[in-house]
């Protein structure tokens, strides 16, 4: 982690300079919806039931190879608490992308999905790329809301649609992998056109600190 609160990721891995590309990658959504267990199913391949609610912000580094490129990770991991929200927000900017998700078993996660990605068009910029995760699949015996309608609102949305489990490490690195993807789509389609902006372009080409006094989070 490239927090020290997590000896299990290897520092080095945060401090390497060796990629091509570095994308800084936000996971968000309402309390409890299971983010941060997400990332370090993703990250470390790891699950725990003992985590509680984000306190601030954190992240984890990754390194993957996409298309013969060697892409460094910067996935941070929000609290969902309205009061933490404009400590947050701060962090849209310069984000390649955003998984935005909720909780199959829990009506309000979902019902909250529009508030997160109006926040998303406020506070990012315009190329962000968002795919909406419908969390907890494992949780079928205490569905509230049918993957229908999650595929519904993510189309309403021009969002991407996976449902996916923690616990079960169901979609988990597929809906990194696609995100990751289509964010090297878009960028590809820019740098064609000459439409990259300089925002966008030192997001993608140079690496990101965490600011000093950084505190850690686990929800």
């Amino acid at each position: 982690m490239a927090s020290a609160s997590d000896p299990r990721q290897p520092q080095k891995d945060a401090a390497d300079q060796s990629f091509d590309y570095m994308f800084k990658l936000l996971i968000i959504g309402n309390s409890s919806v299971g983010k941060t267990s997400f990332l370090f199913r993703y990250a470390d391949d790891s699950f725990t039931s003992a985590f509680v609610s984000t306190v601030g912000i954190d992240f984890k580094v990754k390194t993957v190879y996409r298309n013969e490129k060697r892409v460094k990770l910067q996935i941070w991991d929000t609290a969902g608490q309205e009061r933490y929200r404009t400590i947050t927000t701060a962090y849209y900017r310069g984000a390649m992308g955003f998984l935005l998700m909720y909780d199959i078993a829990n009506m309000e996660s979902f019902n909250a999905v529009q508030d997160w990605a109006t926040q998303i068009k406020t506070y990012s910029w315009d190329n962000t790329q968002v795919i909406l995760v419908g969390n907890k699949c494992d949780l079928e015996d205490d569905r509230v809301i049918p993957a229908e309608d999650g595929r519904r609102l993510a189309e309403e949305l021009g969002f991407e649609f996976f449902e996916a489990s923690a616990k079960e490490n169901i979609n988990v690195k597929q809906v990194f992998e696609r995100l990751v993807d289509v964010i090297c789509d878009k960028m590809n389609e820019s740098l064609d056109n000459g439409q990259l902006t300089a925002s966008a372009n030192k997001s993608a080409l140079l690496s990101e600190t965490a600011p000093e006094g950084q505190g850690n989070c686990s929800c």
